[in-house]
C-alpha cells in the first residue's frame, strides 16, 4: 500500500535511537565519538555530519543534540523497525541502512575503523516505537488516513455504535465490526492494491467498489488483513456477467454466493475444510463469505425485501464459504479441474441453495455409491426437472475413501453418475407421475440428461466421521442463469514464499471463468 512522501532525512549518517534500548544506550558513547572524528579529518567521504532522532527521551543521547522525534513521523516515514538504526544519506537519498549494533556494518558505514573496539561484535536491537503494537494503528492512520475517502459518520457520544450501524441499516440482522479509520487502515494491510483502485463494478445499483469499500466491509463482517485477498477475489467473480449476481438477488429460490476456496493459502489463513466445513466455528469460512454478501448490501444495494425477493432464501445468504479438503483428496481440486495449477490460491463462486445431506453407512462399493449419489441429485429441485440447474457435490472423506478404494478420480466418478441422470422422457413430461410440472409432452420418447455436460461440480469436504456427503443444488444455469466463476487470489503481501513469476503474472492473466 502507498504512504504519503516520507519528510527527507539530512545528508550525512543518521541514526535512530530509544533510551529503553539496552542496545541504544550501549552505542550513545559512539555517536558523540562519530562526530568528533570527523570534525578533525579522519572519517571518510561520508562528511561528518551525524543527527540523531530520538524516539522517547528527548534529551538521549546526551551530548549529540538529538532531534526528538515525538510523534514518530520520522520513524514511521523511513521504516523503522529496530532501533538503533544507522542511516547513510546522500544527496537527499537513503544509501544504504543497518540495523542494531553489528560492528563491522557500523565501521563500513561510517568509515572509521576503530569503531567500537570495546564493544561485542553484534548486539540486536530492540523493537521501533513505531511498530509497537499499541500504536501502530494510531500512527498509520495520523499518517495514512489521507488515503482514504470514505465518508465519515460522527457519532454522538451517548450514541451506542452497534445499534448506530443496525439503524442506518449496514447490518446483515447480526452485529457488525465498527469500522473506524484505524481498522481500515489495517486491513488494507492485507493487500499491495492501492486503497482508491476499483475491484468490482457492483449490481444491483452498478456501484463501483474500491478495495478501500471492500476493506470497510470486511472490518464490518471480521475479516483478518489476511482474509482480504480472498474477499476481493471472491467479489470480482461475483460481479461479473457471467456469475450474474443481480439475476442471483432478483430470483424468488433462495440462492446465494457458495464460495469455495482452493490452494495452500487456505490452510496459512486457517480455513477449514473438515468436520462443520459448512457450519459455524471457523473465523476465515464466516467472515469471508459474509463480506462479500456485506459488499454487494452495502455497495450494490442488493437488500432483502427490495432487488432481493428471495421467497424463502436460506442461511448461506448470510455466509457460505469453505475450503477443500485436498490434502487427502482421490480427486484433483475443483480449481484444478477448471483451469488453476495446483499451487494456485483461487476461489470458485456457485449461484447455490443450502446444502442437503446424503446418507448411506452401508455403502461398501464405488458402484454402489454413485447409485446412491445418482438418485440424490435426480431429486434436485425436483425429479422432473432437467438441465436447467447445475449442483455441487461435496464428498466427504468416508465416502471417497470408498471411490479411493476402487481407483475411482474426478472424472471416473462424473462419467458414472452422468450415465445413470440419462432419464426417459416419459417419466419426466407434464402430469407424469401425478406431478403437474415437467417437460413438454413432445420429449415423451426423448432420453434426456439431468444435468448438462459439466453441470456437475465435484468438492471434497467435511469431518472424517460419518459415511456422509452433501449436494448444493444451484440456479438457473446458462446465459440466462448464473455460471459458476474462478479467479484466482492474489497473495497476502507479507505472505512466505507466494511471490509470482513472470510467467505465473501471465497466468493470472488466463480465464480461467467455465
Amino acid at each position: 500500500m502507498t504512504t504519503a512522501s516520507a519528510p527527507p532525512l539530512p545528508d550525512g549518517l543518521v541514526v535512530v535511537v530509544k533510551r529503553e534500548c539496552e542496545t541504544c544506550r550501549m552505542v550513545a558513547p559512539l555517536l558523540g565519538q562519530i562526530g568528533q572524528i570527523g570534525q578533525i579529518g579522519q572519517t571518510s567521504l561520508l562528511g561528518p555530519h551525524v543527527t540523531v532522532y530520538t524516539q522517547d527521551d528527548p534529551g538521549f543521547p546526551a551530548g549529540v543534540g538529538p532531534i526528538h522525534d515525538d510523534d514518530l513521523s520520522v520513524s514511521w516515514h523511513h521504516d523503522i523497525e529496530t532501533v538503533p538504526t544507522l542511516i547513510r544519506v546522500a544527496g537527499g537519498i537513503e544509501a544504504e541502512r543497518t540495523v542494531g549494533w553489528v560492528r563491522d556494518e557500523w565501521r563500513r558505514i561510517t568509515g572509521i575503523s576503530t569503531l567500537g573496539d570495546e564493544l561485542p561484535v553484534f548486539l540486536p536491537g530492540c523493537g521501533s516505537l513505531s511498530v509497537d503494537p499499541d500504536r501502530v494503528d494510531a500512527l498509520r492512520a495520523a499518517f495514512e488516513g489521507h488515503l482514504l475517502h470514505s465518508r465519515r459518520i460522527e457519532l454522538a457520544d451517548p450514541e451506542d455504535e452497534m445499534e448506530a450501524m443496525f439503524q442506518r441499516g449496514f447490518t446483515d440482522g447480526l452485529p457488525v465490526v465498527p469500522p473506524t479509520e484505524q481498522r481500515v487502515l489495517r486491513m488494507l494491510q492485507g493487500t499491495h492494491r492501492h486503497p482508491q483502485e476499483v475491484v468490482a463494478v457492483v449490481a444491483p445499483d452498478l456501484v463501483p467498489a474500491t478495495v478501500e469499500k471492500v476493506a470497510v466491509n470486511a472490518v464490518m463482517a471480521g475479516c483478518l488483513p489476511e482474509h482480504l485477498p480472498w474477499v476481493i477475489a471472491a467479489l470480482e467473480a461475483v460481479c461479473t456477467d457471467e456469475f450474474n449476481i443481480h439475476g442471483v438477488l432478483a430470483t424468488t429460490m433462495p440462492v446465494g454466493p457458495v464460495i469455495v476456496c482452493n490452494g495452500p493459502g487456505t490452510r496459512a489463513i486457517g480455513m477449514n475444510s473438515e468436520g462443520n466445513a459448512f457450519g459455524q466455528g471457523n473465523r476465515a469460512n464466516l467472515t469471508i463469505g459474509r463480506a462479500v454478501q456485506l459488499v454487494v448490501r452495502n455497495v450494490g444495494g442488493g437488500r432483502p425485501g427490495e432487488v432481493d425477493r428471495a421467497t424463502h432464501g436460506n442461511p448461506g445468504k448470510i455466509s457460505f464459504c469453505f475450503a477443500e479438503r485436498e490434502q487427502d483428496s482421490p480427486f484433483t481440486s475443483l480449481a484444478v479441474s477448471r483451469g488453476c495449477l495446483p499451487t494456485d490460491d483461487a476461489v470458485t463462486v456457485f449461484a447455490g441453495e443450502g446444502p442437503r445431506s446424503v446418507v448411506d453407512q452401508k455403502v461398501r462399493t464405488a458402484t454402489e455409491l454413485a447409485n446412491v449419489f445418482a438418485a440424490c441429485l435426480r431429486t434436485l429441485h425436483s425429479p422432473k426437472l432437467v438441465l436447467a440447474f447445475d449442483a455441487i457435490l461435496v464428498v466427504g472423506p468416508e465416502h471417497a475413501r470408498v471411490l479411493a478404494d476402487e481407483g475411482w478420480d474426478r472424472e471416473r466418478l462424473l462419467a458414472e453418475l452422468h450415465q445413470r441422470l440419462q432419464l426417459p422422457g416419459s417419466e419426466l413430461v407434464w402430469g407424469a407421475g401425478g406431478i403437474a410440472d415437467g417437460v413438454p409432452m413432445h420429449l415423451r420418447e426423448a432420453t434426456l440428461p439431468k444435468f448438462r455436460p459439466g453441470g456437475i461440480l465435484l468438492v471434497h469436504a467435511g469431518g472424517g466421521a460419518g459415511l456422509f456427503s452433501a449436494i448444493i443444488g444451484g440456479w438457473a444455469n446458462g446465459a440466462m442463469g448464473s455460471e459458476p466463476v474462478t479467479r484466482l487470489v492474489h497473495a497476502h503481501p507479507h505472505a512466505e514464499d507466494r511471490e509470482l513469476t513472470e510467467d505465473r503474472e501471465l497466468t493470472d492473466q488466463r480465464e480461467v471463468s467455465r
